[in-house]
């Protein structure tokens, strides 16, 4: 069973899974990991030998599954307990980490990517990230749900089938608890509309559909950061309509283009961040998209300050000139 564990100097959970270093590519050597290996058999392309129930599946009119929702083999959080903290000894403080962890399908195609997607697809996984959410909203053990796309190797990536992962926590995470602190703190409202409304004509806008502005923000901590913020308010992702989700998705794809386009098959972090299931005050929902492109070194650890290389001025601009492919 998976543990939490409470850091007592930043107040913030730690995970604690021994069961995933079972997981063949976890401690490998650098120069034998092979992201791509053609003698590995792919566990998320339609045949392989290792086919997991499905909690949500799409398919296509011939039955075959078109995006499929899974749960994961090695979970970080498991079972239907609630949150339950135990003092073990003056700073010894654990609960067990129930919830849910699952790996979210987005194609049978094994060497596609998501700015390669139709529109069609995109309103498909969106839609499909948003009756996960719901489900996860309605578990009583589950406060926040958290979707991940990590893409490449040096972003946390096993495998190279495109895939997400999607986690029930039975905590809201620090992160999110800053967040929403930072909202209530800011006196112009809400922040992303309000940033979203600076940001429109600068010269760290990348794209703006209508749907959603995506920018390299102000603040970025690292090269090339990406911010996808969504025009309409809403707390949670689960409020969009399906025309403001397609909307959302299609610009996050686009973004992934441009950065393609830019530099190349990169390795990134794409995260949603949305309103806790039950949270009431402002709140905005919106993604990050993190290039890995740098390795964060023992300053940055240290102190929690990040130091960017690239600022997100020159960053929007080589990224609004990129040539991307139709």
């Amino acid at each position: 069973m998976s543990q939490l564990r409470l850091n007592l100097l930043t107040g913030r959970w730690v995970t604690v899974v021994p069961s995933r270093a079972q997981r063949n590519s976890d401690f490998a050597p650098r120069a034998t990991q092979v992201e791509n290996d053609p003698d590995r058999e792919c566990p998320f392309c339609p045949g392989s030998t290792h086919s997991d129930p499905p909690l949500l599946e799409n398919l296509d009119a011939d039955g075959n599954w078109k995006m499929r929702v899974v749960p994961n083999r090695y979970p970080a959080f498991e079972g239907d307990d609630s949150l339950a903290v135990r003092n073990l000894g003056p700073v010894h403080v654990m609960a067990e980490a129930s919830g849910t962890h699952e790996v979210f399908v987005f194609s049978p195609e094994h060497n596609v990517r998501l700015d390669m997607f139709s529109d069609e697809v995109i309103a498909e996984l969106m839609t499909a990230l948003r009756s996960r959410f719901k489900a996860h909203a309605d578990t009583p053990n589950i406060r926040y749900t958290q979707a991940i796309v990590n893409h490449g190797r040096e972003a946390g990536a096993s495998l190279a089938h495109p895939h997400g992962q999607l986690l029930g926590l039975p905590f809201v995470p620090g992160e999110i608890l800053e967040e929403e602190r930072a909202f209530e703190r800011f006196k112009g409202g809400c922040i992303v509309c309000t940033t979203a409304e600076a940001e429109a004509d600068s010269e760290r806008l990348v794209l703006n559909n209508g749907f959603a502005t995506v920018v390299c923000p102000f603040w970025s901590s690292s090269p090339y950061e990406l911010l996808i913020m969504p025009h309409s308010h809403h707390q949670h992702i689960t409020d969009a309509s399906d025309e403001e989700l397609t909307g959302v998705g299609i610009a996050i794809r686009d973004a992934l283009a441009h950065l393609v386009a830019t530099l190349g098959d990169i390795a990134f972090n794409l995260v949603f961040h949305t309103a806790p299931s039950h949270h009431s005050g402002m709140y905005h929902w919106h993604a990050h998209l993190w290039p890995k492109l740098t390795t964060t070194a023992g300053f940055e650890r240290g102190t929690g300050v990040m130091i960017n290389v690239v600022a997100p001025e020159q960053a929007a601009t080589a990224l609004r000139a990129a040539a991307v492919k139709a």
